[in-house]
């Protein structure tokens, strides 16, 4: 039975065991046994600062990883949201001639010759085209009175009566914007 024991405790491995069997402690005679800690000591001092720089080097790159994962993550979100974008404006570009010509049409002097029953129900798809894309975030903008900003407005023509300098006198067709973004510049008559 003893003969199993040992057996059993030869084949068992103590982790603790095995790593300070690693580790030579074993005085060495010439240096006498103080000397021989204080070269334990400094050699596992060695050690750790090697471990210790090892898991720097091994944080450092981890923290590099998480930070390009956190950059990838929100450039595929910002590439996303930008596609949407592109989509929603090539949406709107492919009605605006539409919505145009219902703004023509009723613009028209003859729109007042259409039965009733007709301008009312061709003014209600209009609206509900113009509400459609306001839900969208897409407004249209442009109104007699307003000062002329070249960033928002087209002058296609000049005036010298109707108002202050730099006033829209007429606007001849409406812009479009999404949020900041102009879609479509408004093509106004403006006071010179």
């Amino acid at each position: 039975m003893k003969k199993e024991a040992d057996k059993e405790n030869a084949d068992a491995h103590d982790p603790e065991e095995d790593a300070a069997s690693q580790l030579d402690f074993e005085p060495e005679d010439e240096l006498g046994a103080a000397a021989s800690f204080k070269a334990k000591i400094d050699k596992l001092k060695a050690e750790l600062a090697e471990c210790k720089a090892e898991r720097q080097q091994y944080l450092d790159g981890w923290q590099r990883a998480k930070a390009d994962a956190v950059n990838v993550r929100r450039e595929a979100s910002e590439q996303y949201s930008r596609a949407g974008e592109r989509e929603r404006e090539k949406l709107f570009l492919s009605i605006l001639p539409a919505i145009d010509s219902f703004e023509m049409a009723m613009a028209d002097s003859s729109w007042d010759s259409v039965p009733k029953e007709w301008r009312a129900g061709v003014e209600s798809i209009y609206t509900q085209l113009v509400d459609g894309l306001k839900a969208c975030g897409i407004e249209a903008y442009g109104k007699v009175g307003e000062q002329f900003d070249p960033a928002l407005h087209r002058a296609i023509q000049e005036t010298e009566a109707g108002g202050s300098s730099g006033q829209i006198t007429q606007v001849v067709r409406r812009g479009w914007r999404a949020e900041a973004r102009v879609l479509r510049p408004a093509d106004v008559v403006v006071v010179q």
